[in-house]
């Protein structure tokens, strides 16, 4: 048992990152759709249409800020646990989970509370005040959204923490019974019983428990790390190694969070000096539009997120084993498969932005709707090549053991650009700004990518350490 991950050490990188990519983009993908599924539903549902859009835009990225907590301490965590087995050190690694799983149920407690006694002031915050229509819609998704954060941040801190432990499959199985709740429950609850916000919110918190409860029962049953009743004893010593390892994973998420509500705000302050958007008729329509753009992003990064992601156990073991000589190998192999799938992604948004918006009910919505959201979709995403690349690289370098780099360049991006340039470019072309604002933010970010994808990989081509 001892030995139950040394084939991350013998197995082609090509083979493990397939292995371990794959499942993990699924279950990434999975956990997107939740809110994802929660919008189509809401946009094709005639009585809540842009407005339900506008209000689940405006609260998603409220759930953004648990998911950050979740994956800081459950990608930790899985790095930290996969450089300790490549040690052979089996008593810290089951002590790491332990302490994950602590410091997950109490954050998300905190957060919970926090948000159930300033719910008005969070939602006035991110934008929910548009107009009284968005505003109360937004208010009712958002408290039942926050009943669940518990279950839901306990099975994302799993998740990686599943994978460190060589069950990729069953990290992704968890996640994808859950959200099959969800797509079950959204269609009877607000087209059925006609509960609104409310209906597809509970839907939401009933695949995130069975998320949850699958998640417990393999924390029982893990194999290759076997936590006992000692590992869930706190250890200061092993929290400061594991945490520091998933800041950036934190960072990527709250940065999401930061820009939303830049973005938001922005979209309100200038929306209502546009002179079709400042009409009260259709006053909601950039920020729904807005919110699906960011929706389709979200699917593109969980896939470059995930090939990433994937890739912490194998290559945390084998540098953990002293084989830098196939994480370098890995690192190439996965730059690839991050520029393929931006490439990809790219050609869709420029080719059929009109599909895309179509299954988000633009045929109950204005021409200005769909002309909003064309222009949206080309614009905010043109640059997603460098988006997944830099996004890899991030995560990557997490594997590593370099945590200040990866947290510095996550940084950069995520607040330096990413909420600098939302709040700067809308002052000199207003809501265009907005959508100007990501794609300059990838490019810039790439510059400095490049250097440290080129540093790094000239730190791996170095002696093998036998």
């Amino acid at each position: 048992m001892e030995h139950a991950n040394e084939f991350l050490e013998r197995e082609p990188v090509s083979k493990l990152m397939r292995m371990y990519s794959v499942p993990c983009i699924i279950s990434l993908l999975v956990a997107a759709l939740y809110n994802i599924v929660d919008q189509i539903f809401i946009a094709n549902a005639s009585y809540l249409g842009s407005y339900g859009n506008a209000a689940n835009t405006v609260v998603f990225p409220l759930t953004i800020i648990a998911l950050a907590v979740a994956v800081m301490i459950g990608d930790g965590a899985c790095a930290h646990v996969s450089i300790l087995l490549g040690m052979k050190k089996q008593e810290d690694a089951a002590s790491t989970v332990g302490n994950a799983v602590i410091l997950s149920i109490g954050a998300s407690l905190v957060i919970t509370a926090v948000y159930l006694i300033f719910s008005r002031a969070i939602l006035t915050m991110f934008g929910g005040t548009v107009n009284e229509e968005t505003c109360h819609h937004a208010a009712e998704y958002f408290f039942w959204i926050t009943v669940g954060i518990p279950f839901y941040m306990f099975g994302q801190t799993m998740n990686p923490i599943i994978r460190s432990d060589g069950s990729p499959r069953f990290a992704m199985v968890s996640t994808l019974v859950g959200a099959v709740f969800n797509i079950i429950f959204d269609p009877i609850l607000i087209f059925g019983l006609k509960w609104g916000m409310m209906g597809a919110a509970i839907a939401t918190i009933a695949g995130q428990i069975i998320t949850a409860l699958l998640a417990l029962w393999y924390l029982a049953h893990m194999k290759a790390v076997r936590p006992g009743r000692s590992s869930f004893r706190l250890r200061p010593d092993l929290i400061k190694r594991f945490l520091p390892l998933g800041v950036t994973s934190l960072l990527s998420q709250l940065s999401l969070v930061a820009a939303m509500a830049a973005i938001n705000n922005m979209i309100r302050k200038y929306g209502a000096l546009d002179p079709i958007f400042s009409q009260p008729q259709f006053s909601q329509i950039p920020m729904a539009v807005v919110g699906i753009v960011m929706k389709f992003f979200q699917i593109v990064i969980s896939i470059a997120v995930g090939l990433a992601a994937g890739c912490i156990p194998v290559t945390g073991y084998n540098i953990g084993a002293g084989r830098k000589d196939r994480a370098r190998s890995l690192f190439i192999l996965l730059l690839k498969a991050e520029a393929l799938v931006g490439f990809v992604a790219l050609l869709i948004v420029e080719l059929i932005p009109g599909r895309l918006i179509a299954i988000f009910g633009a045929a109950n919505e204005s021409v200005y709707y769909t002309d909003f959201a064309i222009r949206s979709f080309r614009i905010y995403l043109c640059m997603m090549v460098f988006a997944t690349v830099n996004k890899g690289t991030f995560i990557y370098l997490q594997s590593l053991g370099k945590a200040l780099e990866s947290t510095l360049i996550s940084l950069i991006r995520e607040v330096v650009f990413g909420v600098g340039f939302a709040l700067l470019l809308p002052l000199f072309f207003g809501l265009d700004g907005v959508l100007y604002s990501m794609p300059l933010s990838d490019a810039l970010t790439f510059v400095i990518a490049a250097c440290v994808i080129s540093k790094t990989l000239r730190e791996l081509a170095g002696p093998r350490a036998d």
